[in-house]
This record gives C-alpha cells, structure tokens and sequence, in this order.
C-alpha cells in the first residue's frame, strides 16, 4: 500500500506539467523516486515524520558513494520543489530542508606539480651551451618558479626590476600595484647565465625574443608548454608554476600571509586555495599510507 510520501511525491509530479518542461519532469521524478526508496528504507512512511538530520544523512551517504556536487544539487532542488508545493497546500506544514544548506558547486583546483615533478622540470639540460634562446627559456622557467610570478607580470619586468646580488625583483601586479619578491639561488644564476649572453638592445625588457623585441605572452606560454611535453610529457602551462611554488612554500612554512604577500593576493581568501591543495595533498598521503584507511584485501580462500 503507498505511503503518503509515495502519494504526494506522484501528486506533485502529476501537478508539475501544468508548470515545467516535460525533461524537467522526468528529472524530478527520477530525483524524487530517489528519496522515496531512501525514507521507505529509513521505515518512514509520513511526511511530518521527516527530519532534517535524515535529510543530511541521504546527502551525505550520496556523496560518499561517489555522487558528484552539481548531482547532489539537483537531487536537494528537487526536494526543495516538492516541499514548496506541499506547503502550497498547507502552509502550516513543517519543511525540514530549510534546516539544511544547499550542497556548494564543484570546487576547481588549480593545476600544480609536486615537487618532484617540478625539480624534473626545472632540472637543466646539459646541451644548453651558450645559445642565449636556450639559457633565456630556462631563466624564464626557474623564474615563474622561484617568484611566482603571474606570466603577464614576467613579461612586463625591466632588466633595473632585478636586483641579482640582493636575490630581489619588484614586480608589478595586477591594478599596477608594486610588490618586492625574493628570488632563489637557482634562479638567479640561471638569470646571471641568460644576462651574459643576451644580445644587446635599446630595449630594457629583461625578457626578449629572437628578434630583440619584448617577449609576450604566447611565447612564454609556448616555451613553457614545450618544456613540459619535453621533459615530463605533459601540457603545462605558466600558472601551473606559480600555483606549484605557491603550495610547495605554503606545505613548508605554514605561513599563509606570507604566502598572500609573496603572491599579491589582495584578499587573503584568494590565497586560502593553497590550504586546500595542501589539505588535498594530505588526504592522498594519508589515503596511501595510514593502516586504517587501507582497504582490506579480500580473501581469496
């Protein structure tokens, strides 16, 4: 015998042409079959007797076999509509999923390499020589490391910018605002070897191209991805190195506005990203490493 969650469900879907799109309504029902399998399960049969813990355990037991966020969203919206048109016709009735957050979008990490990866990278091929192209790609990769430099900014720096024995650059960010960032070791005898042999120019852009006029943007990008199908036969882009020095400095110091200082972030929510790499990061180590949360072996006897 149907429930009255199983009857209201239908009557609501039966109401819903009149004022949905037909694959709209073929989504709630889908969604809302769901939801009945999982309170007829929990041995709840009527609605006032839903609560919003079952709620969050429905979504949160969804999430963990797998689902992803944009499904889990149409999942609660369609609860959401069928609780708005239950109180249509009595007001007075409770609607528990007020009670719970819609679940947020998909969270987009930035693309970064650990620092193996990178140390791969950045690893200086021996046939370099004395070709000023070469030796300029390879201050310009240890460069966006080392200072975590945004490409549009590299491509501005002016040869006064870098202070070689201070291991200083200044840099200016986005909304022409001036930042000073370190520069490492590595990288600055990298810039020493570019500098000896960089042709002579009336032009004081550090950075030049093969014709002695400023590199852009596309040639760093080009030079950069080149790069990284050569040595770790993958696509790379520049931003994935300031995303990778950003969370490696994070990973070892801790220091989260430090690291927003070393950025330029305005906010330092822009920069909290890094925690959650680094907290990613953590469950993957811990994911592989930590004995209860291997996965036992299945026996085979």
């Amino acid at each position: 015998m149907p429930s009255e969650i199983d009857l209201q469900i239908e009557a609501f879907l039966q109401s819903a042409p009149a004022r949905l799109a037909a694959r709209s309504v073929a989504a709630y029902r889908e969604d809302l079959q769901l939801w009945q399998a999982f309170f007829a399960g929990e041995k709840i049969s009527s609605i006032a007797a839903i609560q919003v813990a079952q709620l969050r355990h429905f979504l949160l037991r969804e999430r963990q076999r797998g689902l992803s966020v944009r499904s889990l969203r149409r999942r609660f919206a369609a609860l959401r509509a069928w609780y708005r048109w239950l109180r249509l016709q009595n007001p007075e009735l409770q609607d528990p999923s007020r009670g719970l957050p819609m679940p947020k979008g998909e969270q987009h990490f930035p693309d970064w390499l650990g620092i193996d990866v990178a140390q791969k990278l950045l690893d200086s091929p021996t046939d370099i020589g004395d070709d000023w192209l070469q030796l300029r790609d390879q201050a310009i990769l240890e460069l966006l490391y080392s200072s975590a430099l945004r490409v549009s900014e590299l491509v501005q720096l002016q040869r006064h910018d870098l202070q070689l024995e201070a291991g200083l650059l200044r840099v200016l960010g986005k909304g022409q605002k001036q930042r000073i960032v370190p520069v490492g070791r590595v990288a600055r005898e990298a810039l020493q070897r570019y500098l000896a042999r960089r042709p002579e120019s009336t032009d004081s852009t550090l950075f030049l191209n093969r014709l002695g006029r400023p590199l852009g943007v596309r040639g760093v990008q080009y030079l950069v991805d080149k790069a990284g199908r050569e040595r770790l036969g993958q696509r790379l882009h520049p931003h994935s190195l300031r995303h990778s020095a950003a969370s490696h400095l994070l990973q070892s110091s801790g220091d989260l506005r430090a690291v927003q200082e070393f950025l330029g972030h305005a906010q330092i929510d822009t920069t909290a990203i890094y925690t959650h790499l680094d907290y990613q990061h953590l469950a993957q180590v811990y994911d592989q490493a930590h004995p209860r949360a291997k996965h036992k072996e299945q026996s085979h006897e």
